[in-house]
């Protein structure tokens, strides 16, 4: 659970700068906007807090904190899916027997 207050501070400022990027972003490749403008936008968007970009967050597992095998739909990570399925926690969902 090491990782689950460091994601949560990372969400809320990707959170809170994304419509800024949003903004910025649009103006950048508007084309009724003056170059000098669009420089100073450039390095707007150059010199903000590489943390605050969407792609550096990781989706992780609720209870395990793992990134590897994770299911966006449940939040889980493939090895806690199968736990949850085989003792019919999630409802709805029981594991497949051929």
């Amino acid at each position: 659970m090491k990782y689950s207050l460091k994601d949560k501070t990372n969400r809320i400022i990707v959170y809170s700068h994304e419509d800024n990027r949003i903004i910025s972003k649009s103006l950048l490749y508007n084309d009724y906007i003056v170059n000098t403008t669009k420089w100073n936008i450039t390095l707007e968007l150059s010199s903000s807090i590489k943390t605050s970009c969407g792609i550096r967050l990781v989706n992780r597992c609720i209870l395990t904190d793992r990134k590897n095998h994770f299911n966006k739909f449940y939040r889980f990570s493939r090895l806690v899916f199968l736990k949850l399925a085989r003792n019919h926690d999630l409802v709805g969902i029981q594991k497949s027997a051929w």
